[in-house]
């Protein structure tokens, strides 16, 4: 069993300044917000805080152009993600029929304690109409 994580200064650093943002922000943006903000954390530590926040379900990850993303978590319940690629806007939903499906799959190829992410990229409702003057 793994040995739960201190709670440092620089890991409520992290947590407080991804709660604080909207959508999903890389670590390079968020140690910039913190450094702007007359933090000393380094770059290696907003990284490290990020992913131990992802693994302990405190924060959602996805991977967009190669880059990791993060965002505080709201919710602890396993969901999925709507998310508009020209502004961030993100939507929690569940999908029950995905779930369904990838245990389907998962149980059809042999394969146990399958686990899935499932993220939709699209244009939320403000953008398309500000893209299209509606």
């Amino acid at each position: 069993m793994q040995k739960p994580k201190r709670n440092t200064w620089q890991r409520e650093a992290v947590r407080s300044a991804l709660s604080g943002t909207e959508g999903f922000v890389s670590a390079q943006a968020l140690h910039q917000h913190l450094r702007d903000g007359g933090s000393t954390i380094g770059l290696a530590t907003v990284y490290r805080a990020l992913a131990d926040l992802a693994t302990e379900g405190d924060a959602d990850s996805l991977q967009q152009d190669g880059e990791s993303l993060y965002r505080a978590c709201t919710t602890d319940a396993h969901h999925h993600h709507l998310i508009c690629r020209n502004c961030g806007r993100t939507v929690e939903i569940e999908a029950d029929p995905v779930e369904r499906w990838a245990q389907e799959v998962a149980a059809a190829n042999g394969f146990t304690n399958a686990s899935h992410v499932v993220d939709i990229f699209g244009e939320c409702a403000v953008c398309t109409a500000a893209r299209t003057g509606e």
